[in-house]
């Protein structure tokens, strides 16, 4: 038989159940229903349902099929108009046999009063959320090799020790299963302050962009409790979340497709399991936070490593270290480290628990789906989150109430998370306010002595100018090369007969040493006045402007014995009148 895909809604006087059943033989079903009991069957379908409600057979019932869609829609009334079905999305809990609902343990510990099923506990009884304390007790030496628990309610064990090729993939933790919970926790403590950088934490701190545009985001249960406080401020009356809260065909598909399961849950375990709730809902909200609802491939990691709960299987003793916890890693370990994005999170997740199990029923679904696509991150939602997501449909509203109060209550700084934030950034503030009056004093002092250096520079421009305009005229140039000293095309004639280096003086003229006859001998320059005429009019401009002569000093020849070697005057071509 085909367990079909079905829907209930309802309005005062009737519950209404959709059931689709394509390519079913609509010429042969059967519909039964009495009390909390409901039956459809159509070949090869097959449904069955426990209703949190009764309905009753009084003559108004309807029912129609839609041969279109292969719909069947049934309206059964109720047995007391008015009431309010609770839990009606809750489909795994719906399809459960009415006899499990109640069903005890066979094999009991006589005294252990305090055990109870999750989801029906004492409707009236207070749960203390406060610190928990218990008397030490010394380890017996005898106990030789034991097996520690975690997972949903800490109820497994040994799961490692046959997983071990993929455990490193998963979880930050080594051999969990001989690993005392104590130790997991230094071990953890000790991880994170190694892997804490302060230059990531300070980059994020001062370069913020990223981070507020992430901020002003709304998920999908930002407006959901903006409507349902809308509500509430209107009217006396506030609205049920969960009729505010729609799952999607994809999400009902996988309701279907839990295994139903009764957990047998102490005080204390029962504690951890809404606890752990909270760490893995804080790690879920910064990820759909930081990813603005759109998955990607690094989402699976993001959430098991923010979470200590699924990546150190942590337990815990009250909300504030869990907090404390989820401050360190955001800190520590994905792309976005700021403590904006820690206290948003915090906020969204007293927003989810305050719409009730629907709220976080859909957001169990949507990491137990983003774990299922991830190899080999769905051994979580074997150990963690598939028992969370039938397990909530059965809790208490009013304990996720509480909870969700006692969350609000708790308080959160960063001196808190030991990491030592805020000396760091009056550090980093400090460092920046200095460079920033180093910068403002370097600008002033270079404002100051730039009319100085204006005028200076003004008094040498003058003194420079005519050498700078006859240098440049006419195109006479020197040009020198590394070895090899080429020959000036404009200054040719009897004056430039030997060649050398060129000497600049501080006034920036061309000027002229001792330089050494075609003989060897020292040699003293001819003056600009003992040119001769046939040098033309432009050697007598240049020899009344300059004062001085220029000096070519020979170029080293490898083959002499330190003596320059004087070029003849068969190199220089002289200029044409």
């Amino acid at each position: 038989m085909l367990t079909p895909a079905f829907d209930l809604s309802q309005d005062p006087d009737f519950l209404t159940i959709a059931i689709r059943v394509p390519y079913a033989r609509v010429s042969e079903f059967d519909v039964y229903f009495e009390g909390v009991d409901f039956r459809f069957y159509a070949k090869p379908y097959f449904l069955r349902l426990t209703l949190p409600g009764r309905i009753v057979e009084n003559g108004n019932e309807q029912g129609s099929y839609d041969a279109d869609k292969g719909i069947f829609t049934i309206r059964l009334p109720k047995e007391t108009p008015g009431q309010h079905f609770e839990g009606l999305n809750m489909l795994t809990a719906l399809l459960a046999p009415r006899k499990s609902r109640t069903a005890k343990p066979l094999v009991e510990e006589i005294g252990a009063s305090e055990v109870s099923e999750g989801g029906v506990e004492d409707e009236d009884e207070e749960f203390d959320w406060e610190i928990e304390q218990t008397p030490y007790e010394e380890v017996s030496e005898s106990s030789l090799n034991p097996q520690y628990h975690y997972g949903f309610g800490n109820l497994r064990s040994g799961v490692f020790q046959r997983l071990q090729d993929e455990l490193s993939d998963v979880i930050d933790i080594k051999d969990p299963d001989c690993t005392p919970a104590v130790e997991r926790r230094q071990k953890r403590l000790a991880a994170e302050l190694a892997k804490f950088d302060p230059d990531h934490y300070l980059a994020d701190f001062f370069e913020d962009e990223a981070v507020e545009q992430v901020l002003k985001y709304n998920p999908w249960w930002i407006d959901i409790h903006s409507k349902m406080m809308s509500s509430l401020g209107k009217s006396q009356e506030q609205e049920n979340p969960a009729a505010l809260v729609s799952f999607s065909e994809e999400e009902k598909y996988q309701l279907r497709n839990f295994v139903n399961k009764s957990y047998l849950l102490d005080k204390r375990a029962l504690r951890q399991v809404y606890y752990s709730l909270i760490d893995i809902l804080l790690a879920y909200c910064y990820e759909t936070r930081v990813t603005e609802g759109e998955k990607n491939v690094e989402s699976a990691w993001n959430i098991r490593k923010l979470s200590p709960t699924l990546c150190w299987f942590e337990t815990w003793t009250n909300v504030h270290e869990i907090l404390v916890s989820f401050g360190r890693r955001v800190l520590c370990y994905p792309l976005y480290r700021h403590f904006k994005l820690v206290m948003k999170a915090y906020r969204d997740t007293i927003k989810i628990l305050q719409l009730g199990k629907s709220a976080v029923l859909k957001c169990l679904l949507d990491v137990h789906r983003i774990f299922q696509e991830n190899d080999p991150a769905y051994i979580l939602n074997d150990l963690y989150i598939s028992d969370y997501c039938v397990w909530i449909q059965k809790a208490k509203s009013n304990k996720l109430a509480a909870l969700a109060e006692a969350l609000k209550e708790a308080s959160l700084t960063k001196a808190q998370l030991g990491l030592e934030l805020e000396e760091l950034e009056a550090a980093a503030l400090l460092v920046q306010e200095e460079e920033t009056a180093s910068r403002a004093g370097r600008a002033g002092s270079r404002q100051q002595t730039a009319p100085c250096s204006l005028e200076a520079g003004d008094a040498e421009d003058s003194d420079s100018t005519t050498s700078c305009e006859t240098e440049g005229s006419d195109s006479e140039q020197w040009e020198l090369s590394g070895s090899e000293p080429e020959t000036a095309h404009s200054l040719q004639g009897p004056l430039l007969e030997e060649r050398g280096d060129l000497l600049i003086d501080d006034g920036g003229m061309c000027r002229n040493s001792a330089v050494e006859s075609s003989d060897g001998g020292p040699r003293k320059p001819p003056a600009s006045s003992q040119a001769p005429r046939g040098s033309g009019p432009l050697i007598e401009e240049l020899g009344e402007q300059l004062n001085s002569t220029v000096q070519v000093s020979g170029h080293e020849d490898p083959a002499t014995t330190g003596h320059s070697s004087v070029q003849g005057r068969g190199d220089w071509q002289m200029p044409s009148d």
